[in-house]
């Protein structure tokens, strides 16, 4: 029997398992996705019953199948996302989704009893972001929710939760509470004092690589703490790559550009412009930049199709045009994105009236949402950092066009493409290899 770590890995979209062998090849592999549902106040939300079932059953079936022996156990979740527990350890809440609406307007109060918007969200890495910030989240039940709130007992994010699950242990990492939660305050390295004033306690954040020894089913299975998965995203590279000075482009839903090398801290002008901080495993700052870009990216997909009568799937297929890229980038015109930070992540087909093919308003599309990374990429380096290597990984990094638009903006760089798949899902399980 093989022995192997299994990681479930939890996107807004797709649900996975994987194992991973010794030499952390994917030997075995299982993907869902799930119908959402409704929350009290009749915003959609994940299903999370139905997904912990899913988990579950889904070791369970690979336990009794008896091919694979699961040594260890890890988990990999979107971040903004938390789980409420009453006192008999019991969840009380759903799984509110974090792009329910949030009117930050309404938290004014705390933000200046903080020292106003800007200090706050530039001493917890959190730029005011509403339901993105966990610690807002919590704030939120508390203030709307008053009778649930009298119930919480723990409080738990995404993957804790899971690994609550089959351990019964309550525990933090630092990924997940260093992920825009406005609960960390990167100054001191530790919890916000904010929390203390609120009466809110959390656990306190383990090593990465910690594990709980745990019977399931009848097995002994070290079962991890779980991380944020864009944070995990970065443990493959930061284990394989020697030379410095290289950020990462987590690409999907949100382009998540994270710079693991910054030393310096962060600014008002970079928390501005949609920079932040994730935290390592390991405590370590990873200065970043979060933007809504896929999302952007995947609603224009769809109007696109319609407006020209095309296939949902013909950005697959054009071919790389090098004159047309380079011609957009000398008109530099602006259609699809805002001068500034994007707040409309709807489709306009009126834009799409401006062109006369599929081809040119898709790669339009493209030279926008390039340069928006660009700008992030040196908005996150430091001022006397020579960045080397930008490493793409997920949806984007098969994107010929993407790719090209990036080379030209900065002809000094060198793109690679991650040569590994699953990231998130990977990190999870290398943090777990002592146990295998």
């Amino acid at each position: 029997m093989e022995k192997v770590i299994a990681v479930v890995d939890i996107g807004k979209t797709n649900k996975k398992i994987f194992l991973f062998d010794k030499n952390f090849n994917v030997v075995y592999q299982n993907a869902i996705q799930f119908e959402e549902i409704t929350d009290e106040d009749g915003f959609c939300c994940d299903d999370i019953e139905a997904i912990e079932n899913w988990v579950k059953s889904s070791i369970k079936h690979i336990q009794v199948e008896g091919k694979f022996q699961i040594k260890a156990l890890n988990f990999s979740t979107h971040g903004a996302s938390l789980v409420y527990l009453n006192k008999e350890g019991k969840r009380i809440t759903p799984l509110y989704n974090y792009l329910k609406p949030l009117d930050i307007n309404d938290y004014k109060g705390f933000y200046e009893s903080q020292g106003g918007v800007e200090e706050f969200s530039r001493k917890t890495a959190s730029p005011a972001y509403g339901m993105l910030n966990t610690g807002i989240q919590m704030l939120s039940l508390k203030k709307n929710k008053p009778d649930t709130w009298e119930q919480v007992h723990t409080i738990l994010h995404y993957p804790q939760y899971l690994s609550y699950l089959f351990t019964k242990t309550i525990t933090a990492d630092f990924t997940s509470v260093g992920a825009h939660t406005a609960t960390w305050d990167f100054d001191t390295m530790q919890y916000h004092s904010w929390l203390k004033d609120e009466n809110i306690s959390l656990p306190e954040p383990c090593k990465g690589n910690d594990a709980v020894l745990t019977e399931i089913n009848g097995e002994q299975i070290a079962v991890g703490t779980g991380l944020h998965d864009s944070s995990s995203s970065i443990i493959p590279i930061l284990e394989n790559e020697t030379r410095k000075n290289f950020v990462l482009l987590s690409t999907g839903t949100w382009i998540i550009t994270m710079n693991p090398f910054s030393k310096e801290t962060l600014t008002q002008h970079q928390l501005q412009n949609n920079c932040l901080c994730f935290m390592t495993p390991e405590k370590q700052q990873v200065k970043s930049s979060m933007q809504f870009l896929g999302r952007i990216h995947e609603v224009y997909i769809e109007a696109l199709s319609e407006f020209f009568k095309k296939d949902i799937d013909t950005h697959l297929n054009l071919s790389l045009n090098e004159t047309l890229c380079t011609e957009l980038i000398d008109q530099d015109a602006r259609v699809f994105l805002s001068e500034n930070i994007d707040t409309d992540f709807e489709a306009h087909p009126e834009f799409l009236q401006k062109f006369l093919s599929y081809e040119t308003a898709y790669y339009q599309l493209i030279y926008e949402i390039s340069k928006k990374v660009m700008l992030a990429i040196d908005l996150i380096s430091d001022e006397d950092a020579v960045l080397e290597d930008v490493y793409i990984s997920g949806g984007f990094n098969r994107n010929k066009i993407f790719i090209e638009f990036l080379q030209l903006l900065n002809p000094s760089i060198t793109i690679k493409i991650s040569d590994c798949k699953n990231e998130s899902a990977l990190g999870a399980a290398l943090l777990m290899k002592s146990y295998l």
